[in-house]
Order: C-alpha cells, then structure tokens, then sequence
C-alpha cells in the first residue's frame, strides 16, 4: 500500500493515506523528502517550498493561498492556507468526451414501477404531505397508528428495551448492565407486498413568513407527489394557511398535467373534529394502499434511472476514493441514456470552470453561472461566503479550504458534458448529467435532488452521515473502511479497497452501478430505508451552505 498520493500531475501538495510520523522519509515524483510534522492520514503534505501568496494546487486547480512561508515535508493547516478560487466564465469551450465501456452494463435492466407518464419508480410509497406545519400534530398520530399495523415500523426493539427497562425498575433489578442487543425485536411482515412503505412530509413551513416562501414549498411538495417512487398521495390541510390545497393542486398539474395519481385531500376546519380527520384519512387512504398495491415491478432499461449523487460528512479521502468512483457510475449511467444530478452548488466553487467548459450550451453555462453568483452573493450580504463552507469535522479530517473540499465533491459528477441546468425543484427531463441548485446542507440537498426526480441517491460520507430521503432511496458509500465497519447500520458500500490499492476507481464504480441495478429493483434495501431515515428539509432560499 503506498503511503502518500499526488493526485494530479500540478500539484504541489500530497494525501496521507496512513498516519505519518515526524522526521520520516517521503518519495514523491523521485524526490525524497523529510516530514517536518506528524501526519495524520487524510492531511496534506507540502512537496516544495512556498512563499508567502504562493498557489497551492490540488486536483489540478487553484485551492488555497500561502499565508506563511513554508517548507517540503510541511503540514497543510488553516493557519497557513487560506481559500482561494479561480475566476470562470463562458469561454465557448468544444468540450469532447471519452465515455466508457458499458459492454458490461447494455443489457442490463432493472426492475421498476412503470408509470403512465413514461417514468419509472425504484419504489412504491404513498405519501402523506401537510400543507402547513399546524398539521404535523395530526400527520403524526396517523404515522403511530397506522405504521405498525401495516408492517413499515422500525422501532419495535427500542419500545421493547424501554419496556424492559421499566419492568425491570419496577421490579427492583439493577438496570446498569442492560443492553439492547439482548432484546429481540420482532418482524412485522408487510400487508402490502407492492408497497415499500408510508412515508410522512412533517415540515415548519406553509404559514408565517412570506408569500414566496410557501410559494416554494407548494413547488416543492408538488414535486414529492408528482415523483416517480409515489404511488399515491393524501394531503391534511388546515384551510387558512398561506398554502392553500388550490395551489398545491394547481403546481402538481403545472408540473405534471397528466398526473393521475390517487390524490386524497383532507381540511381539518371543514370537518367536525379531529378524530373525524384522522378517522377518514386513515379509512380513504387504506382505500387506496389497496388498489396502489395491485402495481408490480416490471424488467425496464437502465436508461430509466435517475441518480443523484451527494456527499457529506466529507473527510480527506472523499476525493481520492468515493467520489470519483460515483463518478464513475455517474458516465457509466450517462453513457446507458440515464439521467445524473449534481448539486451543492457551494460545494462546485473552485470547480466552476471545469463545469462550464463542458455546458453543452450557452444558455446552460450562463444560467449556471448566474446561479453560482446569486447565490455567493447571497451570503457575502450576511457577512458570510462559499468560503466558509467547510465544517469542523471536515477541515479535522483534511478538508483545509472549500475549494480543496469542492474539487474533490465536483468529481461525483464524473466526466461527461453537462446537458442541463435546473434552479430548486425544476424537474430534470434531459438525459445525462444535470447540475442542481441546492445548498451543501446535507438533507436539504437530498430534498432537492429528490424533487429534481431522482429516484436513488448516492451519498458517499467519510466521517458517517445517517441521511436518507423520505420517496428515494439513499444509498450510503464509505470513503474509507474503517468508518464502513465502524457504522455498518448504516454503511452499504465501502470504498475503502481503493485506499489501500485492491481496487481501482474504475472497478469500484462498476461495483456502485451493481448495487443500484439491485437496490432499484427492490433486491436490497439500502440501510437509509431499512432504518426509516426519512429526512426532508424546504430549502427557504436563504443564505445554507
């Protein structure tokens, strides 16, 4: 196993990828040099002497500026790197692109939800979605009481622990040595087989604040309905809410104007009581779990995919193990006539020119532009900016500057042109790789991406990041395996052989496009669904990184 990595052929500084030790002996590119620090792995390593507003160059582009002299052998800190970016615009660049060999992959199909609109679901929910937040209270007695029965809980060993607990206070034991793992929790079958689950929309928005800002939540809790994964939907409406059901209804058909869902409205004030709400919400919607249960998974092409891929929990191996290799399936699936979504727009900054030069037009590379400066604009007006994107535990695991944490979350994305660019919650028609304006903010970009019609995730985390998606299905890819055995619940594939050289990206992303065919299809299910980790955020349009 090597020790250090250069990643690209201009840069002036290197990866540990184990745990290094002052005064050791480091080869890169034929030159020996000695460390002048302890090495965590993860943390960048200094190739040559730099001054004072010297470049430092990582994945081949502009990541940072000196703010100090340093020598070969130095640790890369926030003391002595501070972010810097290239300037980008629309240069009219002839972008060519290599795809790759799919020979493996062409006659491959999945199994999926055909729906009468010609998109395909790697699942089948019915959703619950309130219009205002007044109706959480409600969303959730329904989703404690119907949940259970139907077969979709997850939480039947934590009601038995508790239950152990207190029986065993009340019978006077000592409780000090209790442990979960001694409870065994039972499995409910599912009554409906073709389902895959109810899901539940509980959000704080709807009412208060602006106009705009329910505006933008209709827009995107049409998207969820209208979302190839949903089956069915049924809405709890207060009734003098900003978000009036009038245009939620009319955004789904703006959206979709063939929408021919089941889609169960429910007012609480035109009833006569809540238990007459709650009561008839649950009778309609069994109503129609029934007839959306008669649906079957049926052998489709690959092409029907539509993947997002996300990052969080980022560390210091993000860019040199998982990410490029979703990046990889990412132009496998382009390369098949799939769709490919990339967001973060705070985490592209440093990127940006690359992205552009390979827009497949020019109104697509100036719509993405705009966007970018929109929205850093946006934060510089709070005092704020991309640049102070990474978190603690990013820049703890090497992840110095954002533009060092941004070339290597740009790399999900592969290599293949950039056929369209959608603002939040635009839904993506075209074929290949689309950029998607969303925050870095971990579950409001996978609600993004999720309204934008993805309908798996890929998410790859280096520190563990338990995020899913309430309608799609979060596949979660360690970086590294020390973390994928660290939090196997919630780990489905390690990256961790490309660190060490037992795999090359190529091979590990063929791996990644296996797993999709079979999470797709319902073969596996992803720890995200398994666990219920079913997180939805609105993004209000403020300043979130």
């Amino acid at each position: 196993m090597n020790r250090v990595l250069k990643i690209h052929e201009k840069d002036n500084v290197i990866t540990a990828l184990i745990d290094l030790h002052k005064d050791d002996h480091v080869v890169c590119d034929g030159q020996e040099f000695t460390l002048k620090n302890n090495i965590p792995a993860k943390h960048k390593i200094f190739i040559k002497d730099l001054n004072q507003g010297d470049e430092v160059i990582m994945h081949g582009v502009l990541v940072g500026k000196m703010q100090d002299l340093v020598h070969s052998g130095d640790l890369m800190t926030t003391g002595n790197v501070k972010h810097a970016a290239e300037p980008y615009s629309f240069k009219n660049v002839k972008y060519q692109w290599q795809a790759p060999d799919i020979s493996r992959f062409k006659d491959k199909t999945f199994k999926g939800y055909k729906r009468k609109d010609g998109n395909v679901g790697t699942a089948n929910y019915w959703l619950f979605i309130p219009t205002v937040f007044c109706e959480n209270r409600n969303m959730d007695v329904i989703k404690d009481a119907m949940l259970t029965e139907l077969g979709y809980s997850v939480n039947g060993k934590y009601k038995k622990f508790a239950h152990h607990l207190v029986q065993a206070f009340q019978e006077g034991k000592d409780i000090s040595n209790f442990s979960i793992s001694d409870i065994q929790s039972s499995v409910t079958n599912r009554l409906f087989q073709n389902i895959d689950g109810v899901k539940f929309l509980n959000h704080t928005g709807g009412c208060g604040g602006t106009r705009q800002d329910a505006a933008s939540l209709s827009q995107l809790l049409a998207a969820y309905a209208d979302h190839p994964n949903v089956g069915g939907v049924t809405v709890l409406s207060l009734g003098c809410q900003h978000l009036q059901v009038q245009q939620l209804k009319a955004d789904i058909y703006k959206r979709n104007p063939s929408f021919d869902k089941p889609l169960l409205v429910f007012e609480q004030q035109q009833l006569l009581s809540e238990e007459k709400l709650v009561s008839m919400a649950m009778l309609e919607t069994f109503k129609g779990l029934i007839e959306i249960n008669k649906s079957e998974r049926e052998s489709v092409p690959l092409s029907k995919l539509c993947v997002g891929v996300k990052c969080g929990g980022s560390d210091g191996f993000s860019g040199i193990s998982a990410n490029p290799a979703v990046g990889y399936t990412s132009d496998l699936l382009v390369a098949l006539g799939a769709k490919v979504l990339l967001a973060e727009f705070p985490e592209l900054c440093g990127a940006e020119q690359n992205l552009i030069d390979r827009c497949t037009s020019e109104a697509n590379a100036n719509k993405f532009i705009r966007l970018m400066k929109e929205y850093d604009a946006q934060a510089h007006a709070v005092g704020s900016g991309f640049y102070m994107n990474p978190s603690p535990g990013n820049i703890k695991d090497g992840l110095i500057t954002d533009a060092i944490k941004s070339a290597g979350a740009a790399k999900k994305g592969g290599t293949s042109p950039v056929t369209d660019v959608l603002d939040y919650t635009e839904p993506a028609t075209k074929p290949g790789l689309s950029l998607v304006c969303t925050p870095g903010n971990d579950v409001e970009a996978t609600t993004g991406k999720a309204a934008a019609g993805a309908t798996l995730i890929l998410f790859t985390t280096g520190l563990g990041t338990p995020t899913g998606n309430p309608v799609c299905p979060t596949i979660k890819i360690a970086t590294n395996s020390s973390l994928a055995t660290r939090m196997n619940d919630i780990i489905d594939v390690d990256c961790g052989p490309i660190i060490r050289g037992e795999k090359t990206i190529q091979q590990m992303g063929e791996d990644i496009l296996e797993y999709c065919i079979k999470a797709a299809s319902g073969e596996v299910i992803p720890k995200a669904v398994q666990l219920n980790q079913d997180d939805f955020i609105p993004w209000k349009r403020g300043v979130s990184l």
